[in-house]
């Protein structure tokens, strides 16, 4: 099904998809990484094999709607939204609003948000050619929610130019806390360069972690990309979808996602083998954004910034300190290796600081369509900020560097 409704007098037309297989890949690419902050989670193929593989659809509470802002014919702006009966996968937590409209008798859903489904990545999610473009496409998503009769329109994870335009359209901003590793101008010399920036009972920790992995006789094999094969692959998800059944829940990607990434993004991918006596019994998987670079290259673009996202682990044999060597340190090290200049931990972790991944800010924007739970929502905000910068300054006085080499 398709939407259509002109704008104003100037030409602009907005078309609202169902589906991503019915929107221009090229041009969705194009628009992407033109951007100041591009991701690989936002580009058309992996949006796609959500889809198709069937973890973000309707049947899972995911109903996108891909909104396409044009001109005389060319993309100007672009986004999608996701229609939400739940608030599952999104890492930015409003079960509590939730609870709150069902104690006054209201429904908190169908809600929709601006996101990559499972994804807490900050990256750009209103693609556009200019801020102009960018804000009419930010009131086109609040003006449709309200005609839907949607409860809300939540932004999250969002780039600095984003917010700018969902606060001009009076949105509110929440504040979240999420630990990167930054690397050095020039980068580390080494892993043990690295560490030597480090205070010394953290580097001490950090070293009797990996020693334990290595006295167990574990060894590791780095693959990027294509080097990455069907087996590779598959060894991976056996080890992820396990991980996660133990805990009780299963995995938000399946095999058929996974087939779709090695098949259509597999330069933005970087996997780590466990290896015991010669036996794989661990992996982690680690997104890069390859595609991103290479197209900012080509296009004598800007976005050259290399970065590294933890995403996915699993593990078949449980090794002390495995998980911490699996997914920090040697993805750390190939970041040193490389010159990827962050690697990000995804959300929530205490426990990535004592291994150098340091607090970080992201930003959502939310407009709530009620307007006492719009006000209501406005003062929790107002105060949480608050204490999220409290919690941001205390976790800054435990910085695990030096003080004099904390980048």
């Amino acid at each position: 099904m398709e939407q259509q409704t002109a704008l104003n007098a100037d030409d602009y037309v907005i078309r609202v998809l169902d589906s991503p297989l019915d929107v221009d890949a090229s041009a969705w690419n194009r628009l992407l990484y033109a951007q100041s902050l591009p991701t690989p989670f936002m580009r058309h193929e992996f949006l796609s094999a959500l889809h198709t593989s069937g973890c973000a659809t309707a049947d899972t509470g995911w109903t996108p709607r891909f909104f396409l802002l044009e001109r005389l014919g060319k993309l100007r702006a672009a986004c999608v939204i996701y229609l939400k009966s739940h608030s599952q996968g999104e890492f930015v937590f409003d079960w509590g609003w939730a609870r709150a409209y069902s104690q006054h008798g209201l429904a908190y859903h169908p809600k929709a948000v601006c996101a990559v489904p499972f994804i807490p990545v900050p990256g750009t999610r209103l693609l556009a050619t200019s801020q102009p473009e960018r804000q009419m496409l930010a009131n086109v998503l609040i003006d449709w929610c309200g005609q839907q009769q949607l409860t809300g329109l939540h932004n999250l994870f969002a780039s600095d130019e984003d917010i700018a335009a969902f606060q001009q359209a009076g949105m509110l901003l929440r504040h979240t806390v999420q630990f990167h590793w930054t690397n050095t101008e020039p980068g580390y010399a080494s892993f043990d360069g690295f560490l030597a920036t480090l205070s010394q009972d953290k580097r001490k920790k950090i070293r009797q972690e990996r020693r334990k992995v290595a006295e167990a006789g574990v060894s590791f094999r780095v693959l990027q990309g294509n080097e990455i094969n069907t087996d590779d692959w598959n060894f991976f998800f056996h080890c992820y979808e396990r991980t996660y059944l133990e805990h009780g829940n299963p995995p938000y990607f399946n095999h058929a996602f996974f087939a779709r990434m090695a098949d259509q993004m597999q330069e933005d991918w970087l996997l780590f083998i466990a290896l015991q006596q010669g036996q794989p019994i661990a992996s982690s998987l680690v997104a890069i954004n390859a595609s991103c670079i290479s197209a900012g290259h080509q296009k004598d673009l800007k976005n050259s910034f290399k970065v590294a996202y933890g995403r996915y682990w699993g593990a078949l044999k449980r090794v002390d300190c495995l998980h911490f060597e699996a997914c920090y340190y040697q993805p750390l090290a190939w970041c040193i290796t490389n010159g990827y200049q962050r690697f990000e931990g995804g959300a929530q972790g205490e426990h990535k600081l004592a291994r150098a991944l340091l607090p970080v800010t992201t930003t959502s924007a939310h407009w709530l369509a009620h307007p006492q739970f719009f006000s209501a929502v406005n003062n929790f905000l107002t105060q949480e900020r608050e204490g999220i910068s409290r919690y941001v300054d205390e976790l800054e006085r435990h910085s695990p560097f030096k003080a004099q080499t904390t980048p």
